[in-house]
């Protein structure tokens, strides 16, 4: 059976838009965490990079779980959770998160080290592990499974959202680099600190929006009932025939 298609254009959109009408929830939040690293940052002055790389990793991580609850939170189309409770919804699968950011990243560095392909192909078909570990909890390697399983029939535009996505924070990023390039170290990690919460709601949007869209392909609400059946389930981007 031939998979129901989602609309690259489609997704980046939403994206967007929930970018614009949560802004203050979702940079508020990243600019709060990140400022632990800045602050390592300013008082280490760069003496170990492990362990501000290592803090980076850990808050992103903690952020993109935020992300995912928060996305889950208005798919009734209003927010009812603070920000407490979204902190709280990821607390018990912070560790098996970690464990798949580790796993996603190690075995895509390896891909791109084995001619580029295998590494965009591994982006591609896992990119939504960790909505799925966030929301469905499946374990560690079995959320690989679940999220090949999600974009299985949609892997090229999958693809689609990941270059979008990826040519928005290069740019953003060189445009940053050139005007933090005449300040001195505090400055640039200060600059960098901004930088860092404001792309962040990007890349972390991205994934969750395509785990909802995908799943509304794959596993369409049905109505509760025939005499009061639900509103139809939001076009993930590509018409009906």
């Amino acid at each position: 059976m031939r998979v129901q298609q989602i609309s690259a254009g489609w997704v980046v959109e939403r994206v967007w838009s929930i970018y614009r009408e949560h802004a203050g929830v979702l940079i508020g939040t990243a600019l709060v965490l990140f400022a632990v690293q800045f602050l390592v940052y300013w008082v280490l002055s760069g003496a170990t990079r492990f362990l501000v790389t290592l803090l980076f990793w850990i808050l992103s991580t903690l952020y993109q779980g935020i992300v995912v609850e928060l996305v889950q939170d208005i798919q009734d189309g209003r927010r009812d959770s603070s920000i407490g409770d979204l902190v709280r919804g990821v607390e018990p699968v912070l560790g098996p998160l970690l464990l798949v950011s580790l796993i996603f990243g190690v075995s895509v560095a390896i891909g791109f080290v084995l001619l580029i392909i295998p590494g965009l192909i591994l982006m591609t078909i896992w990119a939504v592990v960790a909505p799925v570990t966030v929301l469905e909890r499946p374990g560690v390697l079995a959320a690989f499974g679940r999220s090949q399983d999600l974009v299985r029939g949609n892997g090229w535009n999958v693809f689609g959202v990941i270059v979008l996505v990826y040519i928005a924070v290069v740019i953003a990023s060189l445009l940053v680099g050139i005007v933090a390039s005449p300040l001195g170290s505090g400055g640039r990690a200060l600059v960098q600190w901004g930088v860092n919460s404001a792309i962040a709601p990007i890349t972390a949007l991205s994934a969750s929006v395509l785990y909802f869209a995908l799943k509304d392909i794959r596993e369409p609400a049905a109505p509760t009932t025939a005499s009061d059946p639900v509103q139809p389930t939001p076009d993930p981007g590509q018409p009906t025939a």
